[in-house]
């Protein structure tokens, strides 16, 4: 069993955060993550810009210089690769947590998985929960959601050219996606259960959506529920009117939310409205030594908490943490 001072679960730009703070008061902690660093920017779509500008991105001191104001996710895993080797962070990737629970002497075990099917154990003083939320898409539970042409992540809109696509949502993921697409020509419909455009919608990339909605190269749906997906067609409801679109393939971008399970097999209190954690000012949880940092601490209000504010969690849980002795 290998033992740590502080383990850092999640290797995102706020685990790398929490990591680096932790630096700078003698403790060297071990991240592991269950793919590579900022696996979630690496799963954004190809050429994704960034709602917030690059300073507001930076971790550990490490400038990150950009041509534009906004960068692209192409940038952002160049510089978070270079932030890891200035701060010579020790990163454990590819190895999966499937197992958090207390144990003697106010110590945490901690039980993982890497790529081969290996399991390790550690025990640490202290657990710091900086996994995000984009692990696990919100599902509809409806017939045919799991049919091979679904899709809750978008990544590239090339192999889409002159097919016909249906964008479930209308957030912004959703108008991300049916903007790439459109540049990609294909044909596409959007349906949206709201009954007009989201508020957060970046404003950047509104007036470009609502011009090919205006101009009818997009088709757009308001209070549509889908029903039903079938290998080639979407059913859906809009208002007391039963429809049907004839399509290939279905991008349903209605959202993610974080995995509560080894929080809640920790003991980690969980409020079941809004998925949010229980945690104190020093962000640790009611399970002494446990905290929790980044988008995790929101809940399914991921809007709450970006990288630019979750970043700031690092040094209240690093001065929480080293103010134990």
């Amino acid at each position: 069993m290998q033992k740590e001072d502080t383990i850092i679960v999640g290797g995102g730009p706020c685990g790398m955060a929490c990591a680096i703070e932790l630096q700078e008061y003698g403790i060297n902690p071990l991240i592991i993550e269950k793919e590579n660093i900022v696996n979630t920017i690496y799963n954004f779509p190809t050429h994704q810009t960034f709602f917030s500008s690059s300073e507001k991105l930076e971790v550990g001191g490490v400038p990150f210089i950009t041509e534009k104001q906004k960068p692209v996710r192409n940038q952002a895993l160049a510089y978070y690769r270079e932030v890891s080797n200035r701060k010579n962070l020790r990163l454990s990737t590819f190895e999966k947590v499937v197992k958090i629970k207390p144990s003697d002497k106010n110590m945490i075990w901690v039980k993982t998985e890497n790529e081969k099917g290996i399991n390790q154990t550690y025990l640490a003083a202290n657990v710091i929960i900086a996994t995000g939320y984009y692990d696990q898409p919100n599902k509809m539970n409806i017939p045919g959601e799991e049919l091979p042409k679904v899709m809750h992540y978008f990544k590239e809109a090339h192999p889409y050219y002159n097919k016909n696509t249906v964008v479930i949502g209308g957030k912004n993921s959703a108008v991300d996606t049916t903007l790439e697409l459109h540049k990609a020509g294909a044909n596409i419909t959007v349906l949206y259960r709201g009954d007009q455009y989201s508020r957060s919608i970046k404003p950047w990339i509104l007036p470009e959506f609502d011009s090919l909605v205006r101009k009818e190269i997009v088709q757009m749906e308001f209070n549509a529920h889908v029903q039903q997906i079938t290998t080639d067609k979407v059913i859906y409801t809009a208002g007391n009117e039963t429809k049907e679109i004839e399509n290939d393939f279905v991008f349903a971008m209605t959202g993610y939310k974080p995995d509560h399970q080894f929080l809640t097999e920790a003991g980690v209190e969980i409020d079941e409205t809004t998925g949010r954690p229980y945690f104190e000012e020093t962000m640790e949880t009611n399970v002494s030594g446990i905290y929790v940092a980044g988008v995790v601490a929101a809940g399914y209000n991921n809007n709450e908490i970006f990288i630019e504010n979750g970043r700031y969690h690092s040094g209240i849980i690093a001065k929480a943490i080293t103010s134990k002795g």
